[in-house]
């Protein structure tokens, strides 16, 4: 049953699918997008539960990062040397696709570099120490030489106070998110990909020999050859079994600030925290460390706790001089997991998934996209 939908909706949208796709995100839209290079006689779908790509991939930072010193170094206490780097490469391999699929133009890059912030000259130090040790293993990833370097003397030039050093990334850079997806969903229109708004995916239901068949909340099914769920943060619900967590991400964004002397990319506490200029404007986001229960829900929303804080940071030491007046609020919902690395695999004969971005879809939602078509044309 499909509800008030016309004749021509349902035979032009909703039927002989062969690939219908859960998300309108980067992942989603990459896959799609690869999909139909590969076949384009492939009716393909992408079925998206909001007016916009509503997850994280319309409302994040816009980093093009692929993890700063005291990150890297943290993951290095939990997991192995080869799993670390490994990601960093999946990172830096998805920005380069990123750009050459959309063009830097289009998405507004600049790599005016991602600085890496302490309040702590303990920390600060422990980093500073290990430089050469992450230099020698990024390098040969990125072809770049002596990414991570020293830039304490630039603290003042960017107008932040209680800064005890700072060390930059040549390497990263930043987007419009927003630019991003709207040349996304362009080449994906472009392609002859289908994306379907207002369709909440409910269940979705493996029939093995015959169609799959994909309910939404609102009684709409739409039946298909193959199934993608590319949803991330909100897909807990359609795998259950999985390791994935959804986290909310809170953020704001300042009116403009007169001679704003900071530009590009800063990463505080371990990544907990993050902010860039766009434009003169200061975007700060981040906190979900104050209360990882609280922020482990895939509702949108914001809370006193983590805004406080965030204006905290944003008056006395990112823009102490300033005067920052808050323009906007807004969260995102970002998929984790007990790993940073995605879950690209089959659910079943005929679904499949890629989610778990872990906080990394602008880096690695080309690359994800473009692995799940290629595990998805596999069986078509």
């Amino acid at each position: 049953m499909n509800k008030d939908l016309s004749f021509w909706e349902k035979d032009t949208y909703l039927n002989n699918i062969d690939v219908a796709i859960i998300g309108s995100g980067i992942v989603g839209l990459n896959a799609a997008i690869q999909l139909k290079s590969k076949n384009k006689r492939l009716k393909v779908a992408v079925l998206e539960k909001s007016l916009l790509s509503h997850g994280a991939s319309s409302r994040n930072a816009g980093f093009c990062c692929y993890g700063s010193a005291g990150e890297l170094l943290d993951d290095l206490d939990l997991v192995s040397e080869d799993k670390v780097f490994s990601l960093v490469e999946k990172r830096w391999k998805g920005l380069k696709m990123l750009r050459k699929n959309l063009g830097d133009k289009n998405i507004d890059y600049h790599n005016w570099g991602g600085y890496e912030v302490f309040d702590s000259k303990e920390s600060f130090q422990h980093c500073l120490d290990k430089l050469d040790y992450l230099n020698k293993n990024i390098d040969p990833i990125t072809g770049l030489k002596s990414v991570y370097k020293d830039a304490s003397k630039k603290i003042e030039r960017c107008g932040m106070k209680g800064i005890k050093g700072m060390i930059i990334n040549t390497g990263e850079g930043q987007i419009d998110t927003g630019k991003m997806m709207a040349a996304l969903i362009s080449k994906a229109y472009q392609a002859g990909v289908y994306i379907i708004h207002d369709f909440e995916v409910a269940k979705i239901e493996d029939n093995e020999n015959a169609l799959v068949s994909v309910y939404a909340k609102d009684a709409k099914i739409v039946k298909c050859r193959k199934a993608l769920i590319c949803s991330n943060g909100y897909s807990k619900p359609l795998l259950p079994e999985y390791n994935i967590q959804p986290a909310r991400a809170q953020v704001l964004i300042t009116q403009p600030i007169e001679n704003l002397k900071m530009k590009g990319s800063f990463h505080f506490d371990k990544g907990y925290y993050y902010f860039r200029n766009i434009g003169n404007r200061i975007l700060l986001g981040g906190g979900r460390n104050l209360d990882f229960e609280a922020e482990s829900t895939d509702k949108e929303g914001l809370t006193d706790l983590i805004q406080n804080r965030l204006e905290d940071m944003l008056c006395n030491m990112i823009a102490p001089y300033t005067k920052p007046q808050i323009e906007m609020r807004w969260s995102g919902i970002l998929g984790l997991g007990n790993e940073k690395t995605p879950i690209i695999k089959p659910v079943s004969k005929n679904v499949f998934c890629a989610v778990r971005m872990g906080g990394m879809g602008v880096a690695i939602g080309s690359l994800v996209g473009e692995e799940a078509a290629e595990m998805v044309s596999g069986t078509l």
